[in-house]
């Protein structure tokens, strides 16, 4: 999704990319193009991943439709990945109201519940059809999914999640994300379904920017 397009229309535009035009089938096979299918950032980006691995981000937002659609390739994406590559998700704001649910991902990481809940969430949101986007449903939801509301609230509002939701919107625009789902590679790259034509195209290019990062090596 667009940041700068919200209509019901863009989303049906980049949903039927996201999932692989025919027409993007001659793009697949050839070989990436820097400033068209990818960039190259300017000023790198810093990195968390341990020292040897190669960073790779997916930017998304819990209610875009796209990033839903997205994520189980990214899940089948994540089980292939060789040991050098480590993934992370970083939940975006391209607006204030984004902000609530960039909180929740980072509260349900410091519970030690995100393996089994990220999925939820956007199960709730798309599947369900239930808004959790204000701080009282987002509670609401956590309890009724069998967390403390005491300790979740808690750590909703601590300075650690707010600190961590503020870096992620740092880090989104170090990357100059322009949409979701998107990738960041290496603090050097970055690309998403629009400029790649789909997001399984997306994956082969980060594939292909992972090996040219370990050949740099």
């Amino acid at each position: 999704m667009n940041r700068r397009e919200f209509s019901v229309a863009a989303a049906c535009t980049l949903a039927f990319a996201s999932l692989g035009a025919p027409g993007s089938l001659l793009a697949q096979v050839r070989k990436p193009d820097d400033g068209a299918d990818y960039i190259s950032l300017d000023k790198r980006v810093p990195v968390d991943a341990p020292p040897g691995k190669i960073e790779v981000i997916e930017f998304f937002w819990y209610s875009c439709p796209h990033c839903n659609a997205f994520e189980p390739k990214l899940v089948n994406w994540i089980k292939k990945l060789p040991p050098d590559v480590s993934l992370r998700r970083v939940p975006v704001a391209f607006r204030d109201d984004f902000v609530p649910q960039q909180r929740l991902f980072y509260t349900l990481e410091a519970m030690g519940k995100l393996d089994e809940l990220h999925g939820k969430v956007f199960n709730t949101i798309h599947a369900e059809h239930q808004m959790i986007d204000k701080e009282a449903s987002i509670v609401a939801w956590a309890e009724k999914n069998g967390l403390d509301r005491a300790k979740f609230v808690e750590l909703y509002n601590s300075f650690s999640v707010q600190t961590k939701a503020r870096r992620a919107t740092q880090l989104q625009d170090a990357y100059k994300v322009q949409g979701v789902p998107a990738i960041g590679i290496a603090g050097r790259y970055y690309t998403d379904g629009t400029m790649a034509g789909n997001m399984d195209r997306a994956l082969q290019i980060t594939d292909y920017l992972v090996a040219e990062v370990r050949k740099s090596k």
